[in-house]
């Protein structure tokens, strides 16, 4: 069976580049061709064509073989170049062999062409796979460098985060104290409320910084995210300025992915509203959910991908796009191209950080004047999903009159839940360390009802903690309570799914609504302080 081949040949003579042909032919090639004689149809050429080999006479009238030689380099440096000459002398085959010629054959010894051009053909397709890999390992090495600043960046703003959330927690905790005993037409009543809006705010954006360093508690269960997008529609429309049309299109037959809804829905409205961002005089904004197996090529340039089944979330938009400085930064926390005191920069690296903490991938394109696609891979989850319940009411904090330890190694904190609990009724007493909650349990006539402890201390960590009292009081009930992630809490602190478990900062309301929860479950719990394992058990 004939070989392609499409061969542009360099020669003055037609006869000459018959014979070229001819013995082409012989050797098993179907060539395709085309001869030129002078550098401006070379020139042509080489832009309209694209050429597998170049044969080239090394002498013509005005024009030789290494002036053809030096134009195709320097467009096409893999390109097989051979010289085939009546006359040349080794001295000028040594200089066209310098020059970047691949090989040269004399025209009495033809014979020598078609192993030439085999060879050189294995040899460019060898080069051509050899710079093709070596721009794969650049771009998965700048992919690298460029997650390793992200994470060290995400590590920084996460401890970051759990420090503030630390301050915070006593300046909303006050705050909300403070109003309780005030009138809506006292003085310092609107001060508090503007005190409380500003913290409110910050910890806004601390739960942005925790996003972005995977450093979130999540309420995770199996969700629908077709759906969770269709529910989430109207929500869409009320933010997304008018003159943006938004089209969905959900795939019927997607499948389920493990993930905390909320943070679905904030991955969605940041791309949302960064799409409209990019649409200042309106657009359109389509978003779709598909489904996608990721293989071993797919992943092999995409740093961090894994092989596997996945849920796709795509947001495609008509916008301005992006130059490529622009894509190089956008994941990074406070980087944006808006005016100053027009945006935080942290939309992209909160959907970044999400993405990554639920174990998904989330991949771009983009071209100056051209829009933008986002697309969202999750891991594909087993088994029927969950109902999303509609957000719950905030209810007045529940009162009680049980015994409550509370164990926290930060002093505005622990302060701060003593008199929230003791308002509503409770009898409290605090310990700044493991030791201080020992001797309390060993000296006190009225044994707690429950231990309110910190995840993460310096001498023990609050399961520790939990399971060393338990052992002599195992009606004890537990409710933890952190800054830190869910996985941090795990790593560190031994958290289970199906542990109460209290996000900082909190509200007097969450904080005594908690505790009630967790004293009323202790009748109906197969362990004291645990409750069953649904999905709403996870702070």
């Amino acid at each position: 069976m004939q070989r392609p081949l499409n061969v542009l040949i360099v020669e003055d003579s037609e006869d000459d580049a018959m014979i070229v042909l001819r013995e082409l032919r012989r050797g098993g090639f179907d060539p395709t061709w085309r001869r030129v004689d002078s550098a401006s149809s070379l020139g042509a050429a080489m832009v309209d064509g694209r050429w597998d080999l170049i044969v080239a006479d090394y002498n013509m009238p005005g024009f030789d073989a290494i002036r053809a030689l030096e134009q195709v380099r320097a467009q096409s440096p893999d390109l097989p170049f051979i010289i085939v000459s009546g006359a040349i002398g080794e001295d000028v085959a040594v200089e066209a062999m310098r020059a970047g010629a691949n090989d040269y054959v004399m025209k009495e010894r033809l014979g020598r062409l078609v192993p030439a051009v085999e060879r050189e053909l294995r040899e460019a397709e060898t080069r051509r796979q050899s710079r093709r890999a070596e721009a794969e390992r650049a771009e998965l090495e700048g992919q690298l460098r460029r997650s390793q600043r992200m994470e060290s960046i995400g590590r920084l703003a996460g401890g970051i985060a759990h420090d503030f959330n630390n301050l915070l927690s006593p300046i909303l905790g006050y705050a909300d104290i403070a109003l309780m005993d005030l009138a809506p037409d006292h003085p310092l009543y609107t001060a508090l409320m503007q005190i409380r809006g500003a913290a409110e705010r910050a910890r806004g954006l601390t739960r942005q910084l925790l996003a972005f360093g995977r450093k979130q508690m999540l309420e995770v269960k199996v969700i629908d995210l077709g759906e969770l997008v269709s529910g989430f529609e109207r929500m869409l429309r009320r933010t997304i300025r008018e003159d943006i049309t938004i089209e969905l299109r959900i795939d019927a037959k997607g499948g389920c992915v493990f993930a905390d809804p909320s943070q679905i829905e904030q991955v969605l409205m940041n791309l949302a509203v960064n799409a409209q961002d990019a649409m200042p005089n309106g657009g359109k904004l389509v978003i779709e959910t598909g489904t996608a197996t990721l293989t071993e090529d797919d992943v092999r340039t995409h740093a961090g991908a894994k092989c596997g089944s996945y849920i796709v979330l795509s947001a495609l938009d008509t916008g301005c796009g992006m130059d490529a400085p622009t894509q190089e930064r956008i994941f990074e926390p406070f980087f944006t191209t808006k005016p100053p005191g027009q945006g935080t920069g942290l939309g992209l690296s909160t959907v970044y950080g999400i993405v990554k903490q639920h174990g998904g991938h989330i991949r771009f394109e983009s071209r100056p004047e051209s829009g933008t696609v986002f697309r969202v891979f999750l891991p594909q989850a087993e088994g029927p999903p969950e109902h999303l319940a509609a957000p719950s009411v905030s209810q007045p904090g529940k009162r009680g009159n049980e015994t409550v330890l509370v164990v926290e190694d930060d002093e505005s904190v622990r302060g701060l839940v003593h008199q929230m609990l003791r308002s509503h009724g409770y009898d409290v007493h605090t310990a700044g360390t493991p030791e201080e909650a020992f001797r309390f349990v060993a000296r006190s006539d009225r044994p707690p009802d429950l231990l309110l402890t910190d995840v993460i201390m310096p001498e023990m960590n609050g399961p520790e903690l939990y399971e060393t009292l338990a052992k002599s009081r195992p009606e004890l009930a537990v409710l933890y309570m952190s800054g830190y992630s869910d996985e941090v809490i795990a790593h560190h602190g031994g958290i289970r799914r199906g542990i109460h478990l209290l996000a900082k900062p909190f509200s007097v309301e969450t904080l005594t609504n908690k505790v009630r929860e967790v004293l009323d479950g202790r009748a109906g719990s197969g362990h004291a302080g645990e409750v069953p394992d649904r999905g709403d058990a996870v702070v």
